[in-house]
């Protein structure tokens, strides 16, 4: 990313971003913490198609077609798994939307085609931007042709991003959206995540969720971490060097920040530290008697 690049809150320190775009620091001019990042790099592709007019579709007669171009920017996140891709245009405009699976991508044109994509196992739409993230077996050198293809092909079309408006309302994040029924500290940390969260984990092509408060109990913010997050090596890191220093900063109701899994994701993770602890495991002379 440039040096010109910022938060959209106007900070005007930089500092290198390994955590989603959320490592809290303190200004010389403020007692308050702000957030800065800066990004990895981008690389770029340019396709074209040749679109031939549309009164030729039943004529014999040769005329000259006229040619669309696109220039798509791909850019990196902290998820090795997961690209971000910028087509040049706007996506979703307002909010954000996810498809983890074939059957929630079938009110996207797009994201059913991208689905398609062997490898591809989720996209996500951001307001100008598309990540796609993929499996740890298949290359980005064998998918990001076909998935430049379709991006391509799908843009250059006119084509909706959904299938119906009601599709495009029910996709889009409500989970900040601030309720008459909503205790002062409830508004406070929407206001907080829509404004200051949001916008800094978007740029790495992911979002992040609300998902409750304990008011009564522990003090707890739940929060659900959606595209290039999901998953990420670095999103433990995120959440606490990040997100909950902030919060607990400006918010003193607010004692800890905790993600909310998935139902795979808690599979994942748990037989992930089943083999970690059998890896750090040192094997006993029973073990080695008994191959």
């Amino acid at each position: 990313m440039s040096s010109s690049s910022l938060l959209r809150s106007g900070l005007k320190h930089r500092i290198p971003r390994r955590t989603h775009g959320l490592t809290p620091m303190r200004s010389l001019s403020s007692s308050l913490p702000r957030l800065a990042f800066m990004k990895t790099g981008a690389t770029f592709a340019t396709a074209s198609t040749v679109v031939p007019p549309r009164h030729l579709a039943s004529s014999s007669r040769a005329a000259p077609s006229h040619t669309r171009s696109m220039f798509i920017q791909t850019e990196t996140t902290p998820n090795d798994d997961s690209l971000k891709f910028i087509p040049g245009i706007t996506v979703m405009g307002d909010g954000t939307a996810e498809f983890l699976d074939t059957r929630s991508a079938l009110s996207s044109p797009l994201a059913i085609r991208l689905m398609g994509v062997e490898g591809v196992k989720a996209v996500f739409y951001g307001p100008d931007f598309v990540t796609v993230s993929k499996d740890s077996e298949n290359p980005w050198a064998v998918i990001k042709p076909e998935i430049y293809s379709i991006l391509m092909e799908f843009f250059s079309s006119g084509q909706s991003l959904f299938r119906s408006q009601e599709d495009r309302d029910n996709a889009g994040p409500q989970d900040t959206k601030i309720l008459d029924t909503d205790s002062e500290t409830v508004a406070m940390i929407k206001e907080l995540l829509e404004t200051r969260v949001r916008p800094a984990i978007m740029e790495d092509g992911g979002d992040i969720e609300y998902r409750g408060f304990d008011e009564q109990g522990d003090g707890l913010v739940k929060v659900k971490l959606k595209g290039s997050c999901r998953g990420c090596d670095s999103s433990t890191v995120t959440l606490k060097s990040g997100i909950e220093r902030m919060m607990m900063h400006y918010i003193p109701e607010v004692k800890g920040v905790e993600q909310v899994l998935d139902q795979e994701e808690e599979i994942a993770l748990d037989e992930f530290n089943k083999l970690e602890k059998r890896l750090n495991t040192k094997p006993s002379m029973a073990d080695y008697m008994s191959v």
